[in-house]
Formats: C-alpha cells, sequence, structure tokens
C-alpha cells in the first residue's frame, strides 16, 4: 500500500516537473494573478517563515489586527493567536490541512492551512496559508454589476447597503431619509435586475466573479519582488 502511494505520488512529482517545462505565464504574471486573488494568499516553510504572499495578505499583515510578521514569520498578534497558528503550521507538515478560526474582540478571521507537499516527499515542507474571502459589498464586481444594471447612484448605494447586511430601517437612518424612499428604491432594483425578491438579487450578487479593487500602492515586504507590482 505503502510502496503504491510511494508510486503514485513519485507520478503526480514528474507529471509536475514535465508541466514546469512548457512554456507559459512567467513568474511576474503569475504574481501578478495572485494578487487579483481575492483571498489573502501566502506560502510558508515548516518554521513559519513566509516565502510569498499576495496583495490582500499584505495589507492583512501590515495592518496587525490578527496577523502580523515580525522577522518575516507568520504570527498572531497575541499569544493565543500564534499558538493556534504554530499548532495548525504542524499538522500541516503533517499532511493535515486545518481550518483555524481566529478571533478578537471585534472580529473573526477564518484562516486554511493546506499541505502543499507530503510527509513521504523529500522537498522543504511548504504550507499554503488562505485568508478568508472578501465581504460582497468589497469586491468590485458589485459597482461593476450595479453599473452594468444602470442603477443610480442612489440605487448603488442601497445594494451596497443590502450587501452589508443592513435592513431597510437601518439604511434610511444611515442615508437619513424616510423608509418609504429605501423601499421605492429596493423596488426599482429588483425591476431593473429583473430579480423577484432581495434573496434572489443577494444570491446574484454572490455568484458574481470576485474582484479586486484597484491595487493600492503599500509598503513592500521584503520576501516580495516588487518590480511587478501595481500602483
Amino acid at each position: 500500500m505503502w510502496k503504491a502511494n510511494e508510486a503514485g505520488w513519485g507520478n503526480a512529482v514528474q507529471a509536475s516537473q514535465a508541466h514546469a517545462d512548457l512554456p507559459g505565464l512567467g513568474f511576474g504574471h503569475m504574481l501578478r494573478v495572485l494578487d487579483e486573488i481575492d483571498y489573502g494568499i501566502l506560502v510558508i516553510d515548516a518554521r513559519g517563515q513566509i516565502l510569498q504572499t499576495n496583495h490582500l495578505a499584505r495589507h492583512e499583515l501590515l495592518s496587525g489586527h490578527m496577523l502580523m510578521s515580525p522577522g518575516n514569520v507568520l504570527l498572531g498578534s497575541t499569544t493565543e493567536l500564534t499558538r493556534q497558528i504554530q499548532q495548525a503550521i504542524e499538522h500541516a507538515c503533517r499532511g493535515q490541512r486545518r481550518l483555524v478560526l481566529l478571533n478578537s474582540d471585534t472580529r473573526e478571521l477564518p484562516v486554511a492551512f493546506i499541505p502543499l507537499s507530503h510527509p513521504l516527499e523529500t522537498d522543504t515542507p511548504t504550507v499554503l496559508v488562505l485568508l478568508s474571502r472578501q465581504n460582497a459589498c468589497d469586491n468590485l464586481a458589485v459597482r461593476m454589476f450595479a453599473r452594468s444594471q444602470n442603477l443610480s447612484p442612489s440605487e448603488e448605494s442601497v445594494l451596497i447597503a443590502l450587501c452589508r447586511g443592513l435592513g431597510v430601517p437601518e439604511i434610511a437612518k444611515e442615508n437619513g431619509v424616510a423608509q418609504s424612499t429605501i423601499r421605492s428604491q429596493v423596488k426599482s432594483l429588483r425591476e431593473k435586475t429583473g430579480c423577484a425578491s432581495i434573496r434572489r438579487l443577494m444570491q446574484r450578487i454572490n455568484s458574481l466573479p470576485p474582484v479586486v479593487p484597484a491595487l493600492r500602492i503599500i509598503t513592500p515586504m521584503p520576501h516580495n519582488v516588487t518590480e511587478f507590482a501595481q500602483p
């Protein structure tokens, strides 16, 4: 059984090496692709040393809310968060996938730890770290959708508020208008988008392709190639 597994992994490694020899995207383009993914992505080694990050992961690290990278090592912002991270890394290095729900007083950050190497392989263990997806209201595709449906600025604002989970009374209070005004705009939203209900509208929003807002200028991190950074 172990020999069969070893043979399978050997074939997979040979296949991946064969694909690596094929012409394709350069390293710089792959970095750009990673930056357009709306999940924070990090690749770390068994010691938690950060090998690569994408745009959203760099923002998370620089914010220091839940994750930090002193000395270029992935740590939590508290001792307890660091313990959970290190435990998940140990499991991933043994070939086990782990989902960790990092909690602070006001925020929860789901983080998945995915082994990129198998315990039977001889290469240095590496772990893929995936952070939670952007909120729907942070997805640039929502604003693109609003424009494609010819929504007015006020209707677009109501759509974004609905994506944030607000109800009609909350939206009306936030915008300083009557609830009847918001209900009228919600009705217009449903008519323009062809959705029979707000639930159906939210289903359409959740099915939109994730589009990361234009990359912002941030402090470069030493382990990242910056010559391909986009403003």
